[in-house]
């Protein structure tokens, strides 16, 4: 059996991470942002120069943990109030990012990777993010 799957192209990945970092300077901030794909490699990354060193790896985990989960990575804080015990656990591991900023990129119900953002508010990446998407066709 072959299995049909799309895929985003290099150039709309970059796009994406331009028009994420666009939309932060627009609102001075500095940030940086990564796509990745369906299976979570890395497509793109772009990051500006004075954003916080720790955002780089921090934007690549919220893109890594929304595409596995297929969920924005904001809706974690709200799914584990309860679940302390599950909360502790999913802390544990290493590249989950269980606060808002990631985004999984989805077209016609398929997904087709994500985006993280990291380097200013939990509230301002996740508008970078959603600014790159709302780019999208």
């Amino acid at each position: 059996m072959i299995v049909q799957q799309a895929s985003l192209q290099c150039d709309t990945a970059a796009a994406l991470c331009e028009a994420a970092c666009a939309y932060a300077a627009q609102h001075q901030l500095t940030v940086c942002a990564w796509v990745l794909d369906s299976h979570g490699n890395p497509l793109a990354m772009q990051r500006h120069n004075q954003a916080p060193l720790a955002s780089t790896e921090i934007a690549r985990r919220k893109a890594w943990t929304a595409v596995s989960f297929k969920l924005p990575t904001d809706r974690w804080e709200q799914r584990l109030h309860d679940k302390p015990h599950l909360r502790a656990s999913l802390m544990q591991q290493q590249d989950l990012a269980l606060f808002g900023g990631g985004l999984p990129i989805v077209k016609d119900g398929q997904l087709l990777g994500a985006i993280g953002v990291s380097g200013a508010s939990e509230a301002q990446d996740i508008d970078c993010a959603q600014a790159a998407l709302d780019t999208l066709d």
